[in-house]
């Protein structure tokens, strides 16, 4: 039986990926694991489109982009909700200081433009979404980065002001340029679908004990991060190299909610994003949870 897996990541790291890969929890499940780095999700979901990855960790929106093209990919795990959040300057109020007024929030970065991660990202349909749905679109235009990684040093040169991005961005320009959150993940959008674990039409019907083996070691990851979060971090800093463990444990606290699970809020977080999709032309026709998830994997190990 096949046991090893070509697997794309972020540079995200709350993601579980980086506990795998700074541990032999799958060496010990005989799973030779072959990662790749990837910019974006819209990324990793083309890598699918080529056949060059078998799982990915991708925010939803460019998973169900990339199932509306024919992509062969479903959604078999959780990772995280509420990974999207908004920066700013410190300069600018947050939503609270502006009486939760989306208008008048917004008002105060017309002509700016906002930093976010690649088009198509979970972060960027948030933005758009939220842009729109308060009177700016055209307003307030979204430049998209295809390396989210880049986006602090953009604000450390004072090219921008404003961004929306990951828990790590929220941490890193407070550190590097006294950034502030100005609107919190659980705020953006409730249980949003920061990242799930994507597999291949392939390995779900041909290797499906292999999908279940990685799920298992993924949940322990979640649980690793909820349940012991300095030493995770620890484990996490010491495979980036260029962050301290107190970064990622802060990262960590910005937006705490790490399970492997695909839960009906999960589910129907996701499918809120279908007619967003729709509307603002990114999928051809709005998607439906079979056509999304298949949930066999977690139903079995009772996630």
């Amino acid at each position: 039986m096949r046991k090893s897996l070509n697997i794309g990541h972020l540079s995200t790291m709350y993601h579980t990926s980086f506990i795998l890969m700074n541990t032999d929890w799958l060496e010990k499940a005989n799973i030779k694991a072959n990662w790749s780095l990837f910019g974006g999700g819209p990324a990793i979901v083309q890598a699918f489109e080529r056949g060059e990855v078998d799982l990915g960790y991708i925010g939803l929106p460019p998973v169900m982009i990339g199932i509306d093209r024919g992509v062969p990919i479903k959604c078999v795990a959780g990772g995280h909700v509420e990974g999207t959040v908004m920066i700013a300057n410190s300069e600018f109020k947050s939503l609270e200081e502006c009486g939760n007024n989306p208008s008048l929030f917004f008002e105060q970065f017309k002509g700016l433009t906002v930093a976010c991660p690649p088009g198509g990202s979970i972060h960027d349909v948030i933005i758009r979404n939220c842009i729109k749905k308060s009177g700016f679109e055209g307003k307030i235009p979204v430049k998209n980065y295809e390396w989210a990684d880049m986006i602090p040093e953009a604000m450390v040169d004072g090219d921008i002001h404003v961004a929306v991005g990951t828990p790590s961005l929220a941490v890193a320009t407070k550190r590097f340029c006294n950034a502030k959150t100005v609107i919190s993940p659980d705020r953006l959008w409730p249980d949003n679908p920061s990242y799930g674990i994507i597999a291949s039409a392939d390995m779900i019907e041909n290797f499906p004990e292999l999908v279940l083996d990685f799920i298992k070691i993924h949940e322990n990851g979640c649980n690793f991060i909820r349940e012991n979060p300095g030493n995770a971090a620890q484990v996490v800093a010491e495979k980036v190299g260029v962050v301290d463990a107190d970064f990622v444990q802060e990262m960590y606290e910005v937006s705490p909610k790490y399970f492997a699970g695909i839960s009906d809020k999960y589910i129907e977080s996701t499918l809120k994003f279908s007619p967003i999709l729709h509307e603002l032309g990114f999928i051809s026709q709005p998607l439906e949870e079979k056509d999304i998830f298949d949930r066999r994997f977690v139903n079995q190990l009772a996630l």
